[in-house]
């Protein structure tokens, strides 16, 4: 089985269920807090594995992020990779409003300490058939990037959130981009979905390109083929990992063999029952109950 090494953020989530999201001015008394695991990293980690990837996760956390280690390890993603020397666990404050829709505030954290010699250090450890995933919620991608590359494994990139630091990163080394419309606007200047993904094959002809389009699914596109998946209609209780459990299951599923049909819609499965529970990384499902509900749903 390949590695999938997942570079990427480690983050204690305080999660505010409110009315309404605060405006500017405005003081809120929350109907209640939840403290969770989260950050991209760590969400597409657990996302991964209960698709059956072998995973392993590289990043940094401070001394209060032991249980993050644990709850990696309870889905048997290894740790071995990641450092444990920061000034404190990243951290993001997330409202959820009565719909299920969010708006995050995050404080990187150790996510911001990485070091090169870190970085080149993990990288020694993996070769030409194995995936690197990461995201944009630590500092060095651009060097994460150039070393995945020069051990010449396979990249899938989610740019979110999309900033500098993305935009001047070598994405043309890049395989995969899993995106958003925003995010996918922000690389391309474009608007419409399919024009999107053209810009993109047109800059980087290398890669093939995953957007998520919310409630209008997603859409894979390559050189050779475009293919749409719609999306599950579910009631929401919180959208807050639905991005990361379909970027772990497709990943997961394409590399694995799947045919990008398949992944798609394993994939849309997963994060339909993921806005369907309270919080992130343990909104994920496995990848027995996503084939059980897709079952479900066919019928």
């Amino acid at each position: 089985m390949r590695k999938i090494l997942n570079f990427g953020s480690l983050n204690i989530d305080h999660v505010y269920q409110v009315d309404h999201f605060v405006q500017p001015g405005e003081t809120l008394a929350a109907k209640h807090l939840d403290l969770l695991p989260g950050g991209k990293g760590l969400n597409q980690s657990v996302a991964l594995a209960r698709a059956g990837a072998q995973v392993y996760q590289a990043g940094k956390i401070g001394p209060d992020g032991g249980r993050l280690v644990e709850l990696l390890e309870k889905d048997s993603i290894h740790t071995d990779y990641i450092d444990r020397t920061g000034t404190a666990t990243g951290m993001a404050m997330i409202q959820v409003n009565p719909s299920g829709q969010n708006c995050i505030l995050i404080s990187h954290g150790a996510n911001g300490e990485l070091t090169d010699a870190f970085i080149d250090s993990v990288f020694s450890h993996f070769g030409q058939d194995d995936i690197l995933l990461l995201q944009n919620e630590t500092n060095a991608v651009s060097h994460i990037i150039d070393k995945a590359f020069e051990q010449k494994m396979k990249i899938a990139l989610n740019p979110s959130p999309i900033d500098n630091a993305v935009l001047q990163a070598p994405l043309n080394k890049v395989d995969y981009f899993i995106l958003n419309e925003i995010e996918g606007g922000c690389l391309t200047g474009e608007k419409e979905p399919e024009k999107i993904t053209g810009a993109l094959l047109k800059k980087y002809p290398r890669a093939k390109i995953v957007l998520t389009l919310g409630k209008g699914g997603a859409l894979y596109q390559d050189h050779q083929k475009a293919v749409k998946h719609s999306v599950y209609k579910v009631p929401v209780v919180d959208t807050t990992g639905a991005g990361d459990t379909f970027t772990g299951f497709f990943l997961a599923c394409v590399t694995g063999g799947c045919p990008v049909e398949e992944s798609l819609r394993l994939a849309s499965v997963a994060s339909s029952i993921a806005v369907s529970r309270k919080g992130a990384a343990v909104a994920i499902p496995t990848i027995e109950e996503v084939q059980h509900t897709r079952l479900a749903l066919q019928r």
